[in-house]
């Protein structure tokens, strides 16, 4: 069975796209991606709340034996509600809400980290790359891989680049 830290280590910046200042995952590779590791997963979108004229768009995704809940307001390229959104906005926005509710089973995770974190000390990232880099073993690289991720999660996608160039000389 496939693991959450399995899931977790899947690059998926190929598969995402910017819009403003947010970053998109895509949910049609997100539910593809889903469904090759497990494909009985299911999904539900319950009805809308409305919040004066804002609405919040809600999704249950079941896979691996259990069930994640995910909310998103409608909004726009700034992170800002949407008055009085049309259907296409709220589309969009289940649609985008299916994909971060995937991402809590760990695929994509990492794009969302930053929305709470503090900016991080570069030369903390840097040192935890140089560790990755020197890792001798599988093992250790497995360790430093997950030390660097715990410290530095906003910089997952350089950790991850450079653990897959660390593996790629360990093989």
């Amino acid at each position: 069975m496939t693991t959450y830290n399995e899931l977790r280590t899947i690059n998926v910046n190929s598969h995402t796209e910017k819009k403003g200042q947010l970053t998109y995952l895509s949910w049609t590779w997100a539910v593809d991606t889903l469904l090759q590791h497990d494909s009985s997963a299911t999904w539900e979108f319950l009805e809308p709340k409305y919040f004066g004229e804002t609405v919040m768009v809600f999704c249950n995704v079941t896979a691996f034996g259990k069930t994640m809940k995910m909310q998103l307001p409608v909004m726009d390229n700034r992170n800002n509600a949407i008055s009085n959104p049309d259907a296409r906005k709220i589309s969009d926005a289940s649609m985008r809400c299916l994909a971060k509710c995937i991402a809590c089973f760990g695929i994509g995770l990492y794009i969302y980290a930053g929305e709470d974190l503090p900016q991080e000390d570069d030369g903390a990232l840097a040192d935890h790359l140089a560790a990755i880099e020197a890792a001798s073993t599988i093992d250790d690289l497995k360790g430093a891989y997950e030390v660097a991720v715990a410290a530095c999660p906003k910089s997952q996608r350089e950790i991850i680049a450079a653990t897959n160039k660390a593996k790629a000389k360990l093989k």
